[in-house]
């Protein structure tokens, strides 16, 4: 609803199709505006994901980590005019299936570890507190205590996701009421 009320607001029912201003919508940074950009429209710009960035780092810097402005950098230069989506879908897709052969020794055991179920993620919970205030707006007190009766986890840890959603400009907080933001 947000997210209409600005395209219907700000943009005259246009989606917008510039990385400056779709960075500026809510829950958008500049990695999900640009794949927007290359996946919906084809623009010839470069976007960088976990594979793309181990894929660069392996070939051009022999494995050390490099800033992520150093890597954008290299990623706006290699994308081949006119075929950004066919690249990017070849190298997501080639890093996906070679990367684990570069991994450096530190990085492989961290991806031993066990992959934590979505249900036990921010990302979840950050996403239940989001469909309750699509209901209503809550005292954050009755909203707390809501999710700590349905989902347990300590009350500390909800407060925390709402700060970091208002952060977020998702959900604002008005007179010990949580909302979600009005346009």
């Amino acid at each position: 609803m947000l997210l209409q009320a600005i395209f219907c607001e700000k943009y005259y029912n246009k989606f917008p199709i510039s990385e400056q201003l779709l960075s500026k919508l809510p829950g958008l940074g500049k990695y999900t505006a640009r794949a927007v950009l290359v996946f919906a429209f084809r623009k010839d710009i470069a976007m960088v994901d976990t594979n793309i960035r181990q894929i660069l780092t392996h070939f051009f810097f022999h494995d050390k980590p490099q800033s992520e402005k150093i890597i954008q950098e290299l990623a706006d230069q290699l994308v081949p005019i006119g075929k950004s989506w066919e690249w990017h879908q070849a190298m997501m897709d080639y890093g996906a299936m070679n990367a684990s052969e570069w991994r450096r020794p530190e990085r492989s055991r961290r991806m031993e570890r066990k992959p934590t179920p979505f249900k036990e993620t921010n990302r979840y919970f950050r996403g239940r507190i989001i469909d309750l205030l699509r209901e209503k707006s809550y005292k954050e007190k009755e909203l707390i205590e809501n999710l700590y009766l349905e989902y347990g986890k300590d009350k500390i840890f909800y407060i925390d996701l709402l700060k970091k959603l208002e952060k977020d400009g998702l959900v604002v907080q008005k007179n010990n009421f949580w909302s979600l933001p009005t346009i």
